[in-house]
């Protein structure tokens, strides 16, 4: 008898044909909006999850007592609760190293945009206000040659510190658990502790995961060791990041601009504070949003799924207690 899938995202006709092949799928779009109801009605039956941007606390995973395995479109698992799949033998994936590329080229763009002032500066022309040549009011500051603080030195820090060190000849600082000499090797990149890393960079990109440890990791205190002329730079999660205490350190031009991909919440309102900010460059959670990466993320994630289900460890385990328990 085939397994049960239930899809809360919606893949390329070539990967649903391809869990159809091989498992019933029910397939739930919106499962934040109207589709939780769906959602919640299909669980019952579900022998594996697969989706994105849904939070799957106890209570619906209480719903679903024959699951196996959730994947994750996604490389960040925040949204789940591994604990409780642990307890349950529920393994959890996810899909690294695919958007490593795509996210590294989104804080780029932010540090490019942020620092020659590309948004801003759209938006005066469009105002009208290029009638003579510009001056000192538009000028915007190097990136070549400056220094890179990079939080987190994972697989998307070391894309980063080589397209600085590489394409920019910046000097590369990072601070991560411990320091990783062959990034050092690599790159010449300096490990520092935190508060040193924000007092000497002159941008400064956030690459970290969320974590107990990590949330509101940036707050007041730490913006005020940053230079006036730094720049913030936000491609992992939102809760990283003290919003309130950026918009604050922007507003009184404490800093000279940030970079945000992401936010506290999402999407971000309309008449959020933030939007009113001219030295605050802000995207949609566009970090891996290429056509050719989501469709690598969603190929990936079937093959996790399907693995699991037939019995094999995936090859992007997150939980491996799980395993264990299930195997033991």
């Amino acid at each position: 008898m085939k397994k049960r899938i239930v899809a809360y995202k919606r893949l390329s006709d070539e990967l649903m044909a391809r869990l159809h092949a091989q498992a019933e799928v029910t397939l739930v779009e919106a499962p934040a909006a109207d589709g939780l109801a769906r959602l919640r009605a299909a669980l019952p039956g579900a022998h594996g999850l697969l989706g994105a941007s849904l939070r799957l606390d106890r209570a619906l995973l209480d719903l679903a007592p024959q699951l196996e395995v959730i994947s994750s479109v996604s490389v960040g698992v925040d949204n789940y609760d591994i604990a409780a799949l642990d307890q349950r033998g529920v393994l959890l994936t996810n899909t690294p190293d695919v958007l490593t590329e795509t996210t590294a080229d989104t804080g780029f763009a932010l540090i490019l945009a942020c620092a020659r002032r590309v948004v801003e500066l759209d938006g005066w022309i469009r105002a009208g206000h290029w009638r003579a040549g510009i001056g000192p009011a538009q000028f915007g500051c190097d990136v070549q040659g400056k220094t890179l603080g990079i939080v987190g030195m994972g697989r998307i820090g070391e894309a980063l510190a080589r397209r600085a060190h590489a394409g920019f000849g910046m000097r590369v600082l990072y601070h991560t658990r411990s320091p990783r000499p062959e990034v050092e090797a690599r790159y010449g990149a300096g490990y520092r502790s935190l508060d040193a890393l924000l007092a000497e960079s002159d941008f400064v990109c956030l690459c970290l995961p969320l974590t107990g440890a990590t949330q509101n990791l940036i707050g007041a205190r730490e913006l005020a060791l940053m230079k006036p002329s730094a720049i913030l730079v936000n491609i992992s999660r939102g809760r990283v990041l003290d919003e309130v205490a950026l918009l604050q350190a922007l507003a009184e031009r404490r800093i000279r601009g940030a970079g945000l991909d992401v936010f506290v919440q999402e999407p971000l309102a309309v008449d959020s504070p933030l939007l009113q900010l001219d030295n605050l460059v802000v995207t949609p959670h566009i970090g891996s949003a290429t056509l050719e990466t989501r469709e690598a993320m969603a190929r990936c994630a079937v093959d996790n799924l399907l693995a699991a289900l037939a019995g094999e460890r995936p090859a992007n385990l997150v939980n491996p207690v799980a395993w264990e328990r299930r195997n033991n």
